[in-house]
């Protein structure tokens, strides 16, 4: 017998018609495209604070993350009318990116095929100056979480030192994030440059020299790079609760620095535990994010090294 046709109904997520929502997304993990909508329509409320009015980097999968993907940046007219659209600087000039400021925009993106949303660390009333921090530890395949943990610690406690606070991100992958939130009055070179400072003083006090502010992959196979280079106009981060296009669904996923002593990379937080894991939990680990603003001052960029003329 054949099996009953999906009802309409079932392929509407969040306002959004879902075409063709049985395709495989994550074939491996048996999770269709439909599966991935609801999954973002469920996390959307909590996702929606940090993508508002930040131009998108889109990492496109329209047929599931193991067949051909690839990234996008500007507008296109075939995604959906939720989504947003700003415009942003670029090298030379400006030009219109994708925003998602509401749960149906994050589905209408999904529709389109967009599997991975990487948002800037600036908001549209001020992109030349982020309100957002990254601090990107990389570590090389010879890393241990071990010595992942400590420097990752070491830079909580190096911010606080200065006046800042880390929220920590999972990123689905090999490495962690540190964001700090700030008032945006740095431009991005000043941004760019007091992170370096910071990843440079880190890799001066971490033990062992386990950590390399040097981007070369061959100098870091036993390293951890700090990639402070995502504090520049047009970079990106993945976003919090952003599905990743790697096996088993992983997500990047917010965390309280208490949950280190779990190696939680990888797939440790995918699609099929994280609305689980948000039921039951009493408190959000960036819920104090909005209210942490602090404005970087001379003395701050000073204290690590960095020169403010």
């Amino acid at each position: 017998m054949a099996a009953p046709a999906r009802k309409a109904r079932d392929a509407t997520v969040a306002g959004v018609a879902i075409s063709n929502p049985d395709k495989l997304f994550y074939p491996e993990a048996r999770l269709s495209k439909l599966d991935v909508a609801r999954y973002y329509a469920a996390v959307g409320p909590r996702m929606v604070p940090h993508l508002r009015d930040r131009p998108l980097s889109l990492l496109r999968c329209p047929d599931g993350w193991s067949k051909q993907c690839f990234f996008q940046k500007h507008a296109d007219s075939s995604v959906g009318a939720a989504v947003a659209r700003l415009q942003a600087p670029e090298a030379e000039g400006t030009a219109t990116y994708l925003s998602a400021s509401s749960v149906s925009a994050i589905v209408a993106l999904l529709q389109w095929g967009v599997v991975e949303l990487h948002p800037w660390g600036a908001r549209r009333r001020a992109l030349h100056c982020p309100d957002r921090l990254i601090l990107d530890f990389d570590p090389g395949p010879d890393v241990t979480w071990k010595d992942l943990v400590a420097l990752v610690r070491a830079s909580r406690e190096l911010l606080e030192e200065i006046g800042l606070t880390g929220f920590l991100k999972t990123t689905g992958g090999k490495g962690l994030h540190v964001v700090v939130p700030i008032r945006p009055t740095l431009d991005w070179a000043a941004a760019r440059g007091f992170t370096k400072a910071i990843a440079d003083r880190l890799a001066r006090i971490a033990p062992d020299r386990i950590v390399t502010s040097a981007a070369s992959k061959s100098a870091r196979a036993d390293k951890i790079f700090i990639d402070y280079l995502r504090n520049t106009q047009g970079a990106t981060a993945v976003a919090p609760y952003s599905l990743r296009a790697r096996e088993n669904a992983p997500v990047a996923t917010p965390i309280d620095w208490e949950e280190l002593g779990t190696d939680v990379r990888f797939d440790h937080f995918k699609l099929k535990n994280v609305t689980g894991r948000l039921a039951r939990m009493k408190l959000d680990p960036w819920a104090e994010m909005a209210k942490s603003r602090p404005f970087v001052s001379a003395a701050m960029q000073k204290s690590v090294g960095y020169r403010v003329d």
